[in-house]
Parts: structure tokens; sequence; C-alpha cells
């Protein structure tokens, strides 16, 4: 069975949407644990040496739950995008809809890039600094590397929520 208009079959466009909104539900459901529970309590019941190793332990475990989650929406956002009938080609920006969904994927991207530099930037540098203090030495940087982590997280996670909102806005459309 297709849907009308569709040559893609009813069973493939509807797997498409279970695993997007699984792993949308993965990745934001992820950010908001972290950033409202998890690094909260953490920050405030952990020595320093201590929150460090919890932190590490959380992304190897957060990681590639992550990436498998934005690989998961990439291919079925692209799969869904050329399934719907307000597409009309890449870049393309002719109606509501595609506005809508433009400025949905700027925004996923910029989700990506946020991810990116926390993954391999911010919290290699940490693991750098838990190292160093377990033998002793002390860095200044220590402070304000888990500051621009909380922040990085924070965008991550409103840029999230506004995806969300955008999304509901193009299934309106």
């Amino acid at each position: 069975m297709t849907l009308p208009g569709n040559t893609i079959p009813f069973w493939a466009l509807s797997l498409a949407y279970w695993l997007h909104m699984l792993a949308t539900v993965a990745w934001i459901g992820g950010l908001v644990a972290l950033v409202i529970l998890v690094l909260p309590i953490a920050r405030r019941i952990l020595e320093a040496d201590l929150y460090a190793n919890f932190l590490e332990q959380v992304q190897r475990r957060l990681d590639p739950l992550g990436w498998l989650s934005l690989a998961v929406l990439l291919a079925t956002g692209l799969f869904q995008l050329s399934a719907n009938s307000n597409y009309e080609g890449f870049l393309s920006i002719s109606n509501r809809w595609s506005v809508v969904i433009f400025i949905k994927h700027i925004l996923f991207f910029g989700m990506i890039a946020v991810s990116a530099y926390l993954t391999w930037g911010i919290l290699p540098s940490l693991r750098r600094i838990a190292l160093m203090r377990a033998k002793g030495i002390q860095s200044e940087d220590t402070e304000k590397l888990y500051k621009r982590e909380v922040i990085l997280l924070r965008i991550n996670l409103v840029m999230g929520i506004v995806i969300l909102g955008l999304t509901s806005l193009a299934r309106a459309s």
C-alpha cells in the first residue's frame, strides 16, 4: 500500500516517522535529563575530580546514543522530506512549510556543530584537566570549561526545543 500521490510505501514512511520520533526522544530527552537533572546535582555534590570522572562516564554512555540519534534523524528526515508534498526541491523556499523546514535545518546543523565541539573540544580538555589534577597539577581553566560546557548544553537544549516547535508548525502547514 502506498500513500495517495506518492510512490513510497505506507509502511516505509510510518517506519521513518517512528524512527525519527524515537531518535528525537533519545537525543532531546538525554539533553533534558543531563542539563536539568544530572549535571546540576552532580556539580553540587561531587568534588571536582569526581565530577570530571563522572562526566567522562556519562559522555561514554550518551555520546554514542546522541550521534546515532543524529544519524537516524538525518536519514529519516531526508526520507520524510522527499515524501512531503510541500517539498519542491533543495533550497526551494516558496511556501510557509519550506521556510519552517529551512530554519529547522539551520538549527539542526547548529546543534550538530555544538555537539561536535562538546564531544571533541570541551570534554577532552576536561579529561586532561582531571588527569593533571590526579597528578597534583592545578589548572586555572577548569571552572571556565565547566561553565562553557553548561552554556553549550543549554544552547543545544533550547535549539532542540525550538526545533520541536518548528516541527509542529511544519506539520500544521
